[in-house]
């Protein structure tokens, strides 16, 4: 029997020469996978067509934007995950969700071998490997570019000899990697972290500088998840995609940074998220409000380490689903509304209420009302600042001993 490989397949240039350069470097059959996380362009059925016409013996189309939305992107939300405290895992959140489809597949079609298109400077090859290992034990990995060879060049020279219903002759100097999370950018005139990134760059956000009017938005969460924007139900993929458009319109969510790669380069990096970072912060802002001192402190401490596990490729690891737990537990009472205005390039918390609120107002008032007893002040610092009281007249008393 013929070997098979499922190819994580994209529709583009790369991918669609890979099926025929594998089939040829390996003797085996290519199975197409096409995952959609919400990147737009072409529909799967396209994508599917195009597939099988460059050689697929299947092709696997996925409808996975629901499946993202709430499975993967609704942890980073809760998790308040940014990596750098800049990027929230556009990239890192979308490959577990495809390695599940693509191992689903190898299944399916009784393959061997999981390929993907990556390359070995970064970090996707690692998310996707990881991953693969992770879920399907007995699978091999390859990847084309960095384990056969296959360059732009070498792809567009034989698309072009074999006819290959693709367009190579666009030239694009950005490597873009998109999903209804957010937008990623890099190479190019990029490279060069002195150059400030240009209009074209952008896609998902328009110029913060010449912004509309100022858009107020009310955002209701229940337990962490965001469940309805200005009084209207919503799903996780709707709250994204509706500020993604109303956030995106005021330019909230661009990030351009130096980032430490797992593998242990430093790469610049552009992305948007405006849906992603306009949720963020008003999730952040309701835990404020509901979210106890201590666990809000320790709480930090997860949602970092959880970012970078996620940020590693080690989204399947026991030690992510044992903080996946913790995270769980302190979503509980995080419940109630953000209004928000997003104006220029920021998206500003200006109201919160919440029925599970820790904010007492008769606690915290200084007017008539208050019911705070101040007389507890007094022993509360002298307590307090015993330790460090009782240090310091040790010090004293070394130092005159010295003298």
């Amino acid at each position: 029997m013929t070997d098979r490989i499922v190819l994580a397949y994209s529709g583009g240039l790369d991918t669609s020469v890979a099926i025929g350069w594998i089939a040829e470097a390996t003797g085996a059959e290519v199975i197409a996978v096409a995952v959609d996380v919400g990147q737009g362009g072409e529909d799967l059925e396209t994508i599917r067509q195009r597939a099988l016409d460059c050689g697929a013996v299947e092709a696997y189309v996925a409808d996975a934007r629901d499946e993202f939305a709430n499975e993967y992107c609704m942890p980073a939300l809760r998790a308040n995950a940014l990596y750098q405290d800049s990027y929230p895992l556009v990239s890192a959140v979308s490959r577990p969700v495809i390695v599940k489809h693509l191992v689903a597949a190898a299944r399916e079609f009784g393959a061997t071998t999981v390929a993907h298109g990556c390359t070995g400077k970064g970090n996707d090859q690692v998310r996707f490997e990881v991953g693969i290992q992770t879920l399907g034990p007995d699978l091999k990995c390859i990847a084309p570019v960095r384990d056969l060879a296959l360059t732009r060049d070498k792809a567009i020279e034989y698309a072009e000899r074999n006819n290959l219903p693709i367009e190579t002759t666009k030239s694009n100097p950005f490597s873009i990697d998109a999903n209804v999370w957010g937008r990623a950018v890099e190479t190019g005139f990029l490279e060069d972290i002195w150059n400030g990134p240009t209009k074209d760059v952008y896609q998902y956000t328009d110029d913060p500088t010449h912004p509309p009017v100022v858009d107020e938005v009310t955002i209701t969460f229940s337990k962490g998840l965001p469940v309805a924007i200005d009084g209207n139900a919503v799903t996780p993929l709707e709250a994204i995609q509706e500020m993604n458009r109303r956030a995106g319109a005021h330019g909230v969510g661009r990030i351009d940074i130096v980032e430490d790669r797992l593998v242990g380069i430093k790469s610049r990096e552009i992305y948007e998220a405006p849906g992603a970072m306009a949720l963020i912060a008003a999730h952040k802002e309701l835990e404020n409000v509901t979210v106890e001192r201590e666990q809000a402190r320790f709480k930090k401490t997860v949602g970092q380490r959880w970012t970078e596990l996620v940020y590693d490729g080690q989204w399947f690891s026991p030690l992510k689903r044992s903080l996946d737990t913790f995270i769980d537990d302190t979503q509980t009472y995080v419940n109630g509304d953000i209004r928000m205005e997003l104006h220029g390039g920021r998206a500003t918390v200006t109201g919160r209420r919440s029925e599970t609120a820790l904010y007492d107002f008769n606690l915290a008032t200084y007017d008539s009302g208050d019911t705070f007893d101040q007389s507890m002040a007094r022993g509360f610092i002298e307590l307090f600042g015993m330790s460090s009281k009782v240090a310091s007249g040790r010090e004293q008393r070394a130092a005159e001993g010295n003298q």
